[in-house]
Protein backbone atom coordinates (compact mmCIF):
# COMPACT_ATOMS: atom_id res chain seq x y z
CA UNK A 1 0.00 0.00 0.00
CA UNK A 2 2.74 2.47 0.83
CA UNK A 3 4.51 1.65 -2.42
CA UNK A 4 1.32 2.27 -4.46
CA UNK A 5 0.68 5.61 -2.76
CA UNK A 6 4.28 6.68 -3.44
CA UNK A 7 3.85 5.85 -7.15
CA UNK A 8 0.63 7.88 -7.39
CA UNK A 9 2.26 10.94 -5.85
CA UNK A 10 5.22 10.71 -8.21
CA UNK A 11 2.90 10.26 -11.16
CA UNK A 12 0.93 13.40 -10.12
CA UNK A 13 4.14 15.46 -9.81
CA UNK A 14 5.22 14.33 -13.28
CA UNK A 15 1.84 15.31 -14.67
CA UNK A 16 2.01 18.82 -13.09
CA UNK A 17 5.54 19.34 -14.42
CA UNK A 18 4.41 18.36 -17.91
CA UNK A 19 1.47 20.83 -17.75
CA UNK A 20 3.73 23.68 -16.65
CA UNK A 21 6.24 22.92 -19.39
CA UNK A 22 3.48 22.72 -21.99
CA UNK A 23 2.04 26.08 -20.88
CA UNK A 24 5.38 27.81 -21.04
CA UNK A 25 6.08 26.41 -24.47
CA UNK A 26 2.96 28.16 -25.82
CA UNK A 27 4.33 31.60 -24.90
CA UNK A 28 7.70 31.02 -26.45
CA UNK A 29 8.22 32.25 -29.96
CA UNK A 30 8.91 29.80 -32.59
CA UNK A 31 12.30 30.19 -34.26
CA UNK A 32 11.99 32.13 -37.56
CA UNK A 33 8.35 33.33 -36.86
CA UNK A 34 7.33 37.12 -36.72
CA UNK A 35 6.04 38.73 -33.50
CA UNK A 36 2.22 39.23 -33.28
CA UNK A 37 0.86 42.89 -33.42
CA UNK A 38 -0.67 44.21 -30.22
CA UNK A 39 -4.39 45.25 -30.19
CA UNK A 40 -5.22 48.86 -31.48
CA UNK A 41 -5.40 51.13 -34.61
CA UNK A 42 -2.38 51.79 -36.76
CA UNK A 43 -1.71 53.85 -39.85
CA UNK A 44 -4.39 55.91 -41.70
CA UNK A 45 -7.24 54.66 -39.47
CA UNK A 46 -5.64 56.26 -36.46
CA UNK A 47 -5.07 59.55 -38.34
CA UNK A 48 -8.72 59.62 -39.55
CA UNK A 49 -9.97 59.11 -35.99
CA UNK A 50 -7.87 62.03 -34.75
CA UNK A 51 -9.07 64.20 -37.64
CA UNK A 52 -12.74 63.52 -36.87
CA UNK A 53 -12.18 64.22 -33.18
CA UNK A 54 -10.51 67.53 -34.05
CA UNK A 55 -13.32 68.44 -36.46
CA UNK A 56 -15.93 67.67 -33.78
CA UNK A 57 -14.07 69.86 -31.29
CA UNK A 58 -13.91 72.78 -33.76
CA UNK A 59 -17.63 72.39 -34.53
CA UNK A 60 -18.50 72.48 -30.85
CA UNK A 61 -16.39 75.62 -30.35
CA UNK A 62 -18.03 77.39 -33.35
CA UNK A 63 -21.51 76.35 -32.20
CA UNK A 64 -20.83 77.67 -28.71
CA UNK A 65 -19.50 80.95 -30.13
CA UNK A 66 -22.55 81.38 -32.37
CA UNK A 67 -24.88 80.66 -29.45
CA UNK A 68 -23.17 83.30 -27.31
CA UNK A 69 -23.29 85.79 -30.23
CA UNK A 70 -27.03 85.19 -30.83
CA UNK A 71 -27.79 85.61 -27.13
CA UNK A 72 -25.85 88.87 -27.10
CA UNK A 73 -27.37 90.25 -30.32
CA UNK A 74 -30.97 89.25 -29.52
CA UNK A 75 -30.52 90.44 -25.95
CA UNK A 76 -31.87 87.31 -24.34
CA UNK A 77 -32.52 87.58 -20.64
CA UNK A 78 -34.63 86.01 -17.94
CA UNK A 79 -37.42 88.59 -18.61
CA UNK A 80 -37.64 88.19 -22.38
CA UNK A 81 -35.83 88.80 -25.63
CA UNK A 82 -34.74 92.22 -26.85
CA UNK A 83 -37.74 94.57 -27.04
CA UNK A 84 -40.00 91.71 -26.02
CA UNK A 85 -40.54 91.54 -22.27
CA UNK A 86 -42.53 88.76 -20.66
CA UNK A 87 -44.79 89.64 -17.73
CA UNK A 88 -47.38 87.85 -15.67
CA UNK A 89 -50.28 89.68 -17.32
CA UNK A 90 -48.93 89.56 -20.88
CA UNK A 91 -46.03 90.74 -22.99
CA UNK A 92 -44.55 94.18 -23.62
CA UNK A 93 -43.04 95.31 -26.91
CA UNK A 94 -40.84 98.38 -27.26
CA UNK A 95 -40.34 100.14 -30.59
CA UNK A 96 -41.70 98.96 -33.96
CA UNK A 97 -42.93 95.37 -34.22
CA UNK A 98 -43.85 93.52 -37.42
CA UNK A 99 -46.28 90.57 -37.52
CA UNK A 100 -46.34 88.41 -40.64
CA UNK A 101 -49.30 86.27 -39.54
CA UNK A 102 -52.57 87.08 -37.69
CA UNK A 103 -52.19 88.20 -34.09
CA UNK A 104 -54.67 86.93 -31.50
CA UNK A 105 -54.74 89.04 -28.34
CA UNK A 106 -57.19 90.04 -25.64
CA UNK A 107 -56.04 93.65 -25.28
CA UNK A 108 -53.56 95.98 -27.01
CA UNK A 109 -52.46 99.04 -25.04
CA UNK A 110 -49.76 101.63 -25.59
CA UNK A 111 -47.68 103.40 -23.02
CA UNK A 112 -49.16 106.39 -21.26
CA UNK A 113 -46.78 108.85 -22.93
CA UNK A 114 -46.97 107.50 -26.49
CA UNK A 115 -49.47 106.68 -29.22
CA UNK A 116 -50.55 103.28 -30.50
CA UNK A 117 -49.97 103.12 -34.28
CA UNK A 118 -51.09 100.21 -36.47
CA UNK A 119 -49.66 100.15 -40.00
CA UNK A 120 -50.16 97.84 -42.96
CA UNK A 121 -49.41 97.93 -46.66
CA UNK A 122 -53.00 96.92 -47.54
CA UNK A 123 -55.41 97.23 -44.64
CA UNK A 124 -55.73 96.78 -40.89
CA UNK A 125 -58.59 94.50 -39.81
CA UNK A 126 -59.75 93.92 -36.25
CA UNK A 127 -62.07 90.95 -35.65
CA UNK A 128 -64.08 90.01 -32.58
CA UNK A 129 -65.36 86.45 -32.19
CA UNK A 130 -67.47 84.63 -29.64
CA UNK A 131 -66.72 81.37 -27.84
CA UNK A 132 -67.84 79.36 -30.87
CA UNK A 133 -65.48 81.21 -33.21
CA UNK A 134 -68.23 83.12 -35.03
CA UNK A 135 -67.51 86.67 -36.17
CA UNK A 136 -69.44 89.19 -34.05
CA UNK A 137 -67.70 92.44 -34.99
CA UNK A 138 -65.20 93.71 -37.54
CA UNK A 139 -63.37 96.97 -38.13
CA UNK A 140 -61.42 97.29 -41.37
CA UNK A 141 -59.25 100.30 -42.25
CA UNK A 142 -58.34 100.20 -45.93
CA UNK A 143 -56.88 102.59 -48.51
CA UNK A 144 -60.33 103.58 -49.78
CA UNK A 145 -62.73 103.26 -46.85
CA UNK A 146 -63.14 102.46 -43.17
CA UNK A 147 -65.73 99.74 -42.67
CA UNK A 148 -67.33 98.65 -39.40
CA UNK A 149 -69.53 95.57 -39.17
CA UNK A 150 -71.36 95.01 -35.90
CA UNK A 151 -74.83 94.90 -34.41
CA UNK A 152 -74.53 98.34 -32.81
CA UNK A 153 -71.92 101.09 -33.22
CA UNK A 154 -71.36 103.41 -30.26
CA UNK A 155 -69.12 106.45 -29.84
CA UNK A 156 -68.64 107.67 -26.28
CA UNK A 157 -66.99 110.65 -24.65
CA UNK A 158 -63.45 110.80 -23.34
CA UNK A 159 -64.31 109.41 -19.93
CA UNK A 160 -66.65 106.82 -21.44
CA UNK A 161 -69.72 108.04 -19.55
CA UNK A 162 -71.67 110.03 -22.15
CA UNK A 163 -72.97 108.38 -25.29
CA UNK A 164 -72.28 110.63 -28.30
CA UNK A 165 -73.24 108.58 -31.36
CA UNK A 166 -75.10 105.31 -31.91
CA UNK A 167 -76.00 103.48 -35.10
CA UNK A 168 -77.86 100.23 -35.74
CA UNK A 169 -80.12 98.75 -38.40
CA UNK A 170 -83.12 100.89 -37.37
CA UNK A 171 -81.76 104.37 -36.60
CA UNK A 172 -78.75 106.63 -36.15
CA UNK A 173 -78.76 108.77 -33.01
CA UNK A 174 -76.51 111.69 -32.05
CA UNK A 175 -76.74 112.91 -28.47
CA UNK A 176 -74.18 115.72 -28.61
CA UNK A 177 -75.17 119.28 -27.75
CA UNK A 178 -74.07 120.56 -31.17
CA UNK A 179 -73.65 118.94 -34.60
CA UNK A 180 -71.61 121.05 -37.05
CA UNK A 181 -71.48 120.58 -40.84
CA UNK A 182 -68.69 122.55 -42.54
CA UNK A 183 -68.97 121.25 -46.11
CA UNK A 184 -69.58 123.62 -49.01
CA UNK A 185 -72.61 121.64 -50.17
CA UNK A 186 -73.99 121.29 -46.64
CA UNK A 187 -75.71 118.15 -45.44
CA UNK A 188 -78.10 116.02 -47.53
CA UNK A 189 -80.71 113.89 -45.73
CA UNK A 190 -82.72 111.31 -47.63
CA UNK A 191 -85.39 111.07 -44.94
CA UNK A 192 -86.67 113.04 -42.00
CA UNK A 193 -84.42 114.70 -39.41
CA UNK A 194 -85.45 115.24 -35.81
CA UNK A 195 -83.61 118.00 -33.94
CA UNK A 196 -84.55 120.82 -31.56
CA UNK A 197 -82.41 123.48 -33.30
CA UNK A 198 -81.00 124.16 -36.76
CA UNK A 199 -78.57 127.10 -36.64
CA UNK A 200 -75.90 128.56 -38.90
CA UNK A 201 -72.67 130.20 -37.83
CA UNK A 202 -72.64 133.86 -36.91
CA UNK A 203 -71.08 134.94 -40.22
CA UNK A 204 -72.87 132.51 -42.55
CA UNK A 205 -76.37 132.07 -43.93
CA UNK A 206 -78.72 129.21 -43.14
CA UNK A 207 -80.45 127.61 -46.09
CA UNK A 208 -83.03 124.83 -45.96
CA UNK A 209 -83.88 123.53 -49.41
CA UNK A 210 -85.81 120.67 -51.02
CA UNK A 211 -84.95 120.78 -54.76
CA UNK A 212 -87.47 118.19 -55.98
CA UNK A 213 -89.75 117.58 -53.00
CA UNK A 214 -91.59 119.40 -50.26
CA UNK A 215 -89.92 120.91 -47.22
CA UNK A 216 -91.99 120.35 -44.09
CA UNK A 217 -91.22 121.59 -40.59
CA UNK A 218 -93.30 120.19 -37.74
CA UNK A 219 -93.14 120.41 -33.96
CA UNK A 220 -95.62 119.45 -31.21
CA UNK A 221 -95.30 122.80 -29.43
CA UNK A 222 -94.31 125.24 -32.17
CA UNK A 223 -91.84 126.09 -34.91
CA UNK A 224 -89.78 129.28 -34.62
CA UNK A 225 -87.90 130.69 -37.60
CA UNK A 226 -85.76 133.69 -36.71
CA UNK A 227 -83.02 135.74 -38.38
CA UNK A 228 -81.42 137.97 -35.76
CA UNK A 229 -79.04 139.97 -37.97
CA UNK A 230 -80.29 139.53 -41.52
CA UNK A 231 -83.28 138.98 -43.80
CA UNK A 232 -85.48 135.90 -43.82
CA UNK A 233 -86.44 134.56 -47.22
CA UNK A 234 -88.99 131.81 -47.91
CA UNK A 235 -89.54 130.90 -51.56
CA UNK A 236 -91.15 128.10 -53.52
CA UNK A 237 -91.76 127.21 -57.14
CA UNK A 238 -95.43 126.62 -56.55
CA UNK A 239 -97.63 127.43 -53.58
CA UNK A 240 -96.35 128.67 -50.22
CA UNK A 241 -98.83 127.66 -47.56
CA UNK A 242 -99.03 129.00 -43.99
CA UNK A 243 -101.66 127.08 -42.07
CA UNK A 244 -102.76 127.20 -38.45
CA UNK A 245 -105.50 124.80 -37.39
CA UNK A 246 -106.33 126.34 -34.01
CA UNK A 247 -104.34 129.55 -33.60
CA UNK A 248 -103.58 132.54 -35.77
CA UNK A 249 -100.87 133.66 -38.16
CA UNK A 250 -99.24 136.85 -36.88
CA UNK A 251 -97.07 139.07 -39.08
CA UNK A 252 -95.40 141.52 -36.70
CA UNK A 253 -92.91 143.88 -38.34
CA UNK A 254 -92.18 147.55 -38.80
CA UNK A 255 -92.93 147.26 -42.50
CA UNK A 256 -94.84 144.47 -44.23
CA UNK A 257 -94.48 144.43 -48.01
CA UNK A 258 -96.54 142.21 -50.32
CA UNK A 259 -95.01 142.46 -53.77
CA UNK A 260 -96.46 141.13 -57.00
CA UNK A 261 -100.14 141.33 -55.97
CA UNK A 262 -102.58 141.38 -58.88
CA UNK A 263 -104.32 144.70 -59.69
CA UNK A 264 -108.08 144.67 -59.79
CA UNK A 265 -110.32 147.03 -61.80
CA UNK A 266 -112.97 149.06 -60.04
CA UNK A 267 -116.04 149.32 -62.28
CA UNK A 268 -117.86 151.91 -60.12
CA UNK A 269 -116.04 154.93 -61.66
CA UNK A 270 -115.37 154.46 -65.35
CA UNK A 271 -113.97 157.95 -65.66
CA UNK A 272 -111.13 157.08 -63.28
CA UNK A 273 -110.41 153.74 -64.80
CA UNK A 274 -108.06 155.35 -67.31
CA UNK A 275 -106.11 157.16 -64.60
CA UNK A 276 -103.16 155.62 -62.81
CA UNK A 277 -103.77 155.92 -59.10
CA UNK A 278 -100.96 156.45 -56.64
CA UNK A 279 -102.68 154.78 -53.71
CA UNK A 280 -104.18 151.30 -53.66
CA UNK A 281 -106.40 149.39 -51.33
CA UNK A 282 -105.72 145.80 -50.25
CA UNK A 283 -108.73 143.60 -50.84
CA UNK A 284 -109.37 140.00 -49.84
CA UNK A 285 -111.60 137.68 -51.83
CA UNK A 286 -113.91 135.16 -50.14
CA UNK A 287 -111.43 132.47 -51.16
CA UNK A 288 -108.68 134.28 -49.27
CA UNK A 289 -106.87 135.69 -52.29
CA UNK A 290 -105.43 139.19 -51.87
CA UNK A 291 -105.39 141.76 -54.64
CA UNK A 292 -105.02 145.52 -55.05
CA UNK A 293 -107.74 147.94 -55.97
CA UNK A 294 -107.46 151.72 -56.62
CA UNK A 295 -108.19 153.63 -53.42
CA UNK A 296 -111.02 156.18 -53.33
CA UNK A 297 -113.04 157.93 -50.70
CA UNK A 298 -114.95 154.71 -50.11
CA UNK A 299 -113.89 151.09 -50.38
CA UNK A 300 -113.43 149.81 -53.89
CA UNK A 301 -113.18 146.11 -52.98
CA UNK A 302 -115.79 144.02 -54.82
CA UNK A 303 -116.70 140.43 -54.22
CA UNK A 304 -117.53 140.07 -57.89
CA UNK A 305 -114.18 141.40 -59.04
CA UNK A 306 -112.47 139.70 -61.91
CA UNK A 307 -109.65 138.64 -59.56
CA UNK A 308 -112.08 136.89 -57.20
CA UNK A 309 -114.02 135.29 -60.03
CA UNK A 310 -110.93 133.68 -61.54
CA UNK A 311 -109.35 132.64 -58.25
Amino acid sequence: MEQAATLDIETLKITQEQFILASQSLHLQRPGAAAADPAGLRGWRKRCLYFFLLLLLVTMIVNLALTVWIIKVMNFSADGMGNLELKQDGIRLEGISEFLLPLYVNEIQSRRDSLLVLKSEKNVTLNARNDQGQLTGQLSVGPEAVEAQCQRLEVRSKDGGQLLFTADEEEVTMTTEKFTVTGLEGAVFGHSVETPLVQARATEDLKLEAPTRTLTMEAPRGVEVRAAEGPLKVSGRKDLQLESTEGEILLDAKTIQLAGLPLGVYTGSPDRASRRPSVYEVCVCPSGKIYLSPAESSSTCQAMSNICLWS
